[in-house]
């Protein structure tokens, strides 16, 4: 059933002009590319079975390729229900037909949250849309089942109502009203965590760097507009190449013993040599 679920998401993103890498034992199981946009995909039959260390590293590696992390369930304990966000762990997760829309552009504006079905009015927008349709304050509070003094409430500020009064309100203004979840935003904030040598280093070049445990390298860093895959050991995964490629960033591997062909690689000691970022860059573009 996932394997059904991960082939319908592939040619999906094909026909919608992304370039995509089916991923294996690693934190996500699509990596897709376009002109704009970078996703992390998890598929899960129950999005419950997701595990908090997945999901942390998702969201540390989006955030240094700009990506999106998004988890593609079918249930989470109960059905996922269409046009809904839901979330697991800080991540957006939402099922195939939402997904779908998504990338359509059409973007949701009803989540899951612990008070249940909500949706975030933009108060503005609401103002404008009653003026628009000719209803009085009071007129579309009595067709809300709220009060006056809640409508004003609800204009001025952008306020979460439950989805009953969401279903009332959109069935009178169309969702213009509500705010959309974009769920192909991508984290600002970069993520830091490493203590090995190499991050050491890397950081005193002046990156941010990252280690990492579930996917094809051990360490992401990045400066400026300059990130570099990195992989150590002299057994090289055979998606790190074409990972790099997909992402358009640099690879490196610092090898022990054998020397890697037709990569960039260095060993430890070379590595740990350089004095400047930009020696290093220099070296990584030599194999462009």
């Amino acid at each position: 059933m996932k394997q059904a679920i991960i082939d319908s998401i592939g040619i999906f993103l094909l026909k919608k002009g992304f370039t995509i890498k089916g991923m294996t034992h690693t934190c996500f199981d699509i990596i897709a590319r376009s002109s704009s946009t970078v996703l992390l995909i998890k598929v899960l039959e129950d999005a419950n079975s997701i595990k908090k260390d997945f999901t942390d590293e998702m969201e540390h590696i989006s955030s240094y390729i700009n990506a999106s992390p998004i988890i593609i369930a079918e249930k989470a304990g109960s059905s996922l229900e269409d046009n809904v966000v839901y979330s697991r762990f800080g991540i957006y997760t939402l099922n195939l037909a939402t997904f779908r829309n998504c990338i359509n552009n059409n973007f949701p504006f009803v989540k899951r949250t612990q008070a249940g079905l909500t949706a975030c009015i933009l108060g503005e927008k609401l103002k404008q849309k009653r003026e628009q349709e000719g209803y009085s304050i009071n007129e579309l509070s009595k067709k809300l089942g709220v009060s006056s003094r809640m409508v004003v409430k609800y204009e001025n500020n952008n306020s979460e109502i439950r989805i009953e009064k969401a279903i009332r309100l959109y069935n009178l203004l169309g969702d213009e009203v509500f705010d959309k979840i974009n769920v192909l935003g991508s984290e600002k904030r970069l993520f830091e965590e490493g203590k090995s040598d190499i991050s050491k280093k890397y950081s005193n070049l002046g990156f941010k760097s990252l280690e990492t445990k579930k996917v094809p390298f051990d360490i992401i860093s990045k400066k400026d507009n300059n990130i570099i895959l990195t992989g150590i050991g002299d057994k090289t995964n055979p998606k790190f190449s074409s990972l790099s490629r997909l992402l358009d960033v640099d690879n490196l591997i610092i090898f022990k013993k054998k020397k890697p062909k037709n990569i960039p690689s260095l060993t430890k000691e070379e590595f740990l040599d350089f004095e400047k970022s930009h020696e290093l860059i220099k070296f990584l573009k030599e194999f462009d």
